[in-house]
């Protein structure tokens, strides 16, 4: 069967259903791929590039003739014309607020799969388009906020005065809300976040960023559907004098709560507006859906009279076309391989399968949305278990204490009178290094005990050098075949340690590397 990849046609959209490289993927799973010249010219793939990955290029009226097509937009009343009885297609819809379009494209007697349809449950994670582009709207909101805010992000100490940190405050702790505080926190901004669910306050302490909570009893909006649920008017009073304090502090607002089919919530009020500081931008990634920022402009950069900048760009995604175009044809890849298991070229529509009922809006001239509900992986968090008690440990005994004291003592003094007077630095230098030892390896971070341990086996590999005197002192000296295979053994097994010390330490170095 044969793939189509129609060139976007919305205006300012600048991805690609289709990579090079998913190109290659595409074909392992048995099916050709033709490519309308210039598709994918925006997200910077050549129709050369194409060419080689192994797909055709062909025109407009070609691409639209395939039996499966891939889309990042829905289809314009133009392009749906072109569409054959018997296609399947497969883009962005967004049905609930298209009932109109959904019409349309059932009247062609199609098959339709809209990718902001995929389930949120575990299975479907590697096709879930939507996290992608949520991934990349935080990550990109970070940058457009560095652009126009007037400072550095992380504080410096030059020898022309200290630098502050920029504050960055992230309303919605999401798969963008994340995105938004790692990058944040990465240029040295101190992120704060604030999200109703509970159960998000470990991710976002583990991306660099600190928990909000509210002064007030705090209620757990986690839902069985993943999103956020709606609160009390009380919570949401405490919440919005939350946000008004955290205004008049933070440089920066990035807000990304929004929800697929309804109106943004609105969060940040003119008043929170004009009590901020001149210089400072706020970033709202639900402009698209009515925004969360009172004075927010879709689309546009607004300036207050008070010299806020407020960002309502709503083709974030689409400043990033390279990287946005591999996610989201990596997620139709991930979708091509379940609807071709037998990776034979052909695709099945099985209603069988949750997560295809889910995603098909249209088939064969029915219209099979709204789907039927299913449960999903999202569970509200419960509340933890209490800890178990930990047993007190009873002291040692003062006379124990006192007897190993006084045997460590004797010990010692046998040794002073037995052993001849040159051993007596030795073994001064081992128990000084006992001390020295001790205390080194306990005042050791936790996490750093498994590479210390690793290096200092690689070091101990000064076994060999001892091995290796006493094999030349004996061999000079006074021959012995056991003290000839006793030093043999301890360099096989420093060596062991040499090797194995450093291969370990290595491994575990490659961990912190990003490359």
């Amino acid at each position: 069967m044969q793939i189509g990849i129609p060139k976007e046609s919305f205006a300012g959209e600048t991805r690609v259903a289709a990579t090079p490289t998913t190109v290659t993927a595409l074909q392992k799973l048995g099916f050709t791929v033709l490519v309308e010249s210039g598709a994918g010219e925006a997200a910077n793939f050549a129709d050369d590039a194409y060419v080689a990955a192994g797909a055709t290029i062909g025109n407009s009226a070609d691409v639209w003739s395939s039996p499966l097509i891939y889309k990042v937009l829905a289809p314009n009343d133009k392009e749906i014309e072109k569409l054959k009885e018997g296609t399947t297609l497969v883009s962005f819809i967004w049905p609930r607020q298209n009932p109109e379009l959904v019409e349309k494209l059932n009247a062609k007697k199609i098959t339709v799969l809209a990718m902001d349809m995929v389930p949120r449950i575990s299975r479907a994670q590697a096709l879930d388009a939507l996290s992608s582009t949520a991934n990349i709207s935080g990550y990109r909101a970070v940058v457009e906020a560095a652009h126009e805010f007037g400072r550095f992000f992380c504080g410096q100490v030059t020898a022309a005065g200290k630098v502050p940190p920029a504050k960055v405050l992230v309303i919605g702790a999401g798969v963008a809300g994340l995105a938004a505080i790692g990058a944040a926190s990465s240029l040295g901004a101190i992120v704060r976040a604030f999200d109703t669910r509970l159960e998000v306050a470990d991710q976002i302490h583990s991306m660099g960023g600190e928990f909000l909570k509210l002064n007030f009893k705090q209620e757990d909006g986690g839902s069985s559907d993943g999103y956020a649920k709606t609160m009390s008017p009380e919570f949401i009073k405490a919440e919005m004098e939350l946000f008004a304090e955290q205004a008049k502090e933070v440089d920066i607002i990035i807000t990304t709560a929004a929800i697929p089919g309804k109106k943004a919530p609105l969060l940040v009020t003119a008043d929170m507006v004009a009590s901020m500081k001149a210089g400072s931008v706020i970033v709202d990634l639900a402009a698209a859906t009515g925004g969360n920022c009172e004075c927010t402009v879709p689309g546009e950069v607004a300036l207050t009279t008070n010299g806020v900048k407020i960002i309502g760009y709503t083709d974030l995604p689409c400043r990033l076309p390279t990287q946005s175009s591999q996610l989201y044809s990596t997620n139709l890849v991930n979708l091509t391989k379940l609807l071709s298991k037998e990776k034979d070229g052909n695709i099945n529509v099985n209603f069988e399968d949750v997560v295809l009922r889910n995603m098909t809006i249209v088939r064969d001239g029915e219209v099979t949305f709204p789907p039927p509900q299913i449960s999903v992986s999202v569970a509200p968090q419960k509340p933890a278990a209490a800890a178990p008690a930990k047993e007190e440990k009873k002291p040692a005994s003062p006379a124990v204490k006192y007897a190993v004291l006084a045997a460590l003592v004797v010990v010692m003094s046998l040794i002073g009178f037995v052993a001849p007077e040159s051993f007596l630095p030795h073994f001064t230098v081992f128990v000084l290094s006992c001390v020295v030892g001790y205390y080194v390896v306990w005042n050791v971070s936790h996490s750093l005990h498994t590479p210390l341990m690793a290096v200092t086996n690689a070091v101990s590999g000064i076994i060999v050098v001892g091995a290796l005197a006493q094999l030349v002192s004996t061999s000079t000296y006074q021959p012995n075949a056991l003290i000839y295979v006793l030093c043999l053994v301890a360099i096989l097994i420093a060596f062991i340690n040499i090797f194995g010390g450093f291969a370990v330490t290595k491994r575990m170095l490659k961990m912190f590397r990003k490359d």
